[in-house]
C-alpha cells in the first residue's frame, strides 16, 4: 500500500518553481492604496518571483473587494479576510505563515514604507548574511517625508525603552519595514502574541539576540490615502508587550492589560465608596455595592474596547455581555475572599492574604471573561 503511494506521488508531474519572496500586507480601509502598492511591486521586482498576501481585518471600506479583483488578474496576488480578528500583529504572523515563499517581508499598505529596498534586503538573505533585515528610521541614510514630530518624539522615546528594557540590540526595533527568513520565523511564531501593533519587536525579543539582523535606510514617505491606525491604545499595546517579555511570556499581553483595568477598577470602586460614604451619605453597605457595581461597569466597557477590541461586542451583545461580566465578577470575589480568608488563617500577614485574594481574582475573572463574555466564535 505503501508503495502504491509512493510510486503514484512520483508519476506526479513536479510543480514549477514557487515564489522566492512573499510580501505580507496587513490592511484596514486601504482600498485605494492596495492597486497602487500592487503596482509598485510589480515596477520594483522584475527580476523576483514574487507573490503579496494581502490580510484585510474585514475593511468596512472593502478593501479585500479590491484585492481579490487584483487577484482576479494575477496569481501573485492573495487575500486573507480576518473576520471576528483585528490587529497588525495577528495579520503579520497569519500573512507569514499562510505564505509559500523562504522569505517574507511586512510592509505596510500607507504607502509610507520604500519597497524600493526591497531587492536589497533579499539579496542579504538569499546571500546568508542575515536571517532578518530592518527598514530602519535610526541610521545614517534615513530620510522622512511623512513622519511628523510628535509621532516621531513617541517611537524615539519607546525604541529606547524598548532597548534598555528588553536589551535589543538593533536600532528601530519599532520599525513596521522588515524582511525574514520564513524558516526562522515559523520557530519564533508559537511564541509572539497576536495582539498589539509591534510585531518586530515581539520577534526580536522573543529571539533573545539569536536573529542575525542587518539593518539599512530607506525613505519614509507621505500617506497618500486614508487614515493612520496608530491611536492612542498603541502605547498600553507597547507597555503591555513589554511588560510580558519581561516575564518572559509567562503572562501574555492580553491578561496585563485585562489586569490594568482590573487596577482602574480598583480606583473607580474607591471613588465611588468615598463619594457615598462623604458626599451622599448613604450607609457603608449601599456605598459599597454601587461602588463594586460602578467598578464592574467601568472595567467592562475598558475590557470591550481595550483589553478585547479585536472581538469587540456590539448592539445587543453588549447588554448580554454585560450581564455576564457581572455574575463573572461576583463569582470572582467570592474566590477573592476564600482565598484571602485561606492564606490569612496560615499566615496572618493582611497584605499577602489580599494580594493572593486579588491574584485568585483577577485569575479568575479573566478566565471567565475569554470563555463566557468575550468567546470567540
Amino acid at each position: 500500500m505503501n508503495e502504491a503511494i509512493r510510486s503514484g506521488a512520483d508519476d506526479l508531474p513536479q510543480a514549477h518553481e514557487g515564489p522566492e519572496l512573499s510580501v505580507i500586507v496587513p490592511t484596514f480601509n486601504e482600498r485605494d492604496n492596495v492597486a497602487v502598492l500592487y503596482r509598485r511591486l510589480e515596477a520594483t521586482l522584475p527580476n523576483v518571483a514574487w507573490e503579496v498576501v494581502f490580510v484585510d481585518d474585514n475593511s468596512p471600506d472593502g478593501t479585500w473587494d479590491v484585492v481579490r479583483a487584483l487577484a482576479q488578474k494575477d496569481s501573485r496576488v492573495r487575500c486573507i479576510r480576518r473576520i471576528g480578528r483585528r490587529g497588525l500583529s495577528g495579520a503579520c504572523i497569519e500573512g507569514i505563515l499562510a505564505s509559500s515563499a523562504p522569505y517574507a517581508a511586512v510592509i505596510d499598505a500607507d504607502l509610507q514604507h520604500d519597497e524600493t529596498q526591497l531587492p536589497k534586503m533579499l539579496l542579504l538573505l538569499a546571500s546568508d548574511k542575515a536571517d532578518l533585515v530592518v527598514g530602519s528610521r535610526y541610521i545614517e541614510g534615513y530620510k522622512s517625508e511623512g513622519f511628523n514630530k510628535q509621532r516621531a518624539g513617541a517611537s524615539a522615546l519607546a525604541t529606547e525603552v524598548a532597548r534598555k528594557m528588553l536589551r535589543v540590540e538593533i536600532a528601530d526595533p519599532m520599525s513596521g519595514f522588515f524582511m525574514v527568513r520564513r524558516d526562522r520565523f515559523e520557530q519564533l511564531a508559537p511564541k509572539l502574541s497576536v495582539h498589539g501593533f509591534k510585531i518586530l519587536l515581539d520577534l526580536v525579543a522573543t529571539a533573545h539576540g539569536d536573529l542575525r539582523a542587518v539593518e539599512i535606510p530607506y525613505t519614509f514617505g507621505a500617506r497618500q490615502h486614508g487614515e493612520s491606525k496608530l491611536d492612542s491604545m498603541v502605547a498600553l499595546d507597547f507597555l503591555g508587550l513589554v511588560l510580558a517579555k519581561l516575564t518572559n511570556d509567562i503572562v501574555s499581553l492580553r491578561f496585563i492589560l485585562f489586569a490594568m483595568v482590573g487596577g482602574i477598577g480598583l480606583l473607580v470602586h474607591l471613588t465611588t465608596l468615598f463619594v457615598g460614604l462623604q458626599v451622599i451619605k448613604v450607609p457603608f453597605a449601599e456605598a459599597q455595592a454601587a461602588g463594586a457595581i460602578v467598578a464592574m461597569t467601568s472595567n467592562f466597557i475598558l475590557n470591550n474596547f481595550l483589553t478585547y477590541r479585536d472581538q469587540r461586542l456590539k448592539g445587543f451583545a453588549i447588554l448580554r455581555g454585560l450581564i455576564m461580566f457581572y455574575i463573572v465578577c461576583s463569582v470572582g470575589l467570592l474566590a477573592n475572599v476564600g482565598v484571602a480568608f485561606s492564606v490569612y488563617d496560615q499566615e496572618p500577614i493582611w497584605w499577602l492574604a489580599g494580594l493572593a485574594g486579588a491574584l485568585m481574582g483577577v485569575v479568575w475573572n479573566y478566565a471567565m471573561s475569554g470563555l463566557f463574555v468575550w468567546r470567540k466564535k
